[in-house]
């Protein structure tokens, strides 16, 4: 029997992705942010959750997708890294779904950009093919390379 996994899905543009479920904390609507001076582009701001500061990272820039419509309000997904939670900026949330280990591909050696070092795999599904992420090295490449 193949190892099975959950993973919470969202979409930017018309792209499906998904975060390992144990990661996420929460999943909010739109939520004030406070600009950040200086910080680099992907850092959109801070938000409060509930007295806790969290940084919302804009994942259609750090991705080097094209910016989200000025009209849509982007979602927030929590997830938790190993420096503290975080917020992704997202078009919209999609599902929790279950995937097998047979449906993981790799990345093929021919993707290149900001994209090569953000996702781990893909999953291969009847109507969409999703494309996992990290979120611990999605916050490590920002800190490292931006910062």
């Amino acid at each position: 029997m193949n190892p099975t996994r959950q993973l919470c899905t969202f979409r930017l543009n018309d792209l499906s992705f998904g975060v390992a479920v144990e990661q996420v904390q929460e999943v909010l609507r739109c939520q004030p942010m406070t600009r950040v001076p200086l910080a680099p582009a992907v850092v959109r701001g801070l938000i409060n959750l509930r007295g806790q500061i969290v940084t919302a990272f804009d994942l259609h820039r750090r991705l080097g997708l094209t910016e989200r419509r000025a009209d849509s309000a982007p979602m927030n997904v929590v997830v938790r890294t190993e420096d503290g939670p975080v917020s992704f900026l997202v078009d919209e949330i999609g599902d929790v779904v279950e995937v097998s280990a047979d449906q993981f591909e790799t990345p093929p050696n021919t993707l290149r950009g900001p994209a090569r070092q953000l996702i781990q795999g893909a999953y291969k599904l009847p109507d969409q093919l999703l494309l996992v992420l990290d979120p611990n090295v999605v916050v490590r490449v920002v800190g490292d390379s931006t910062w």
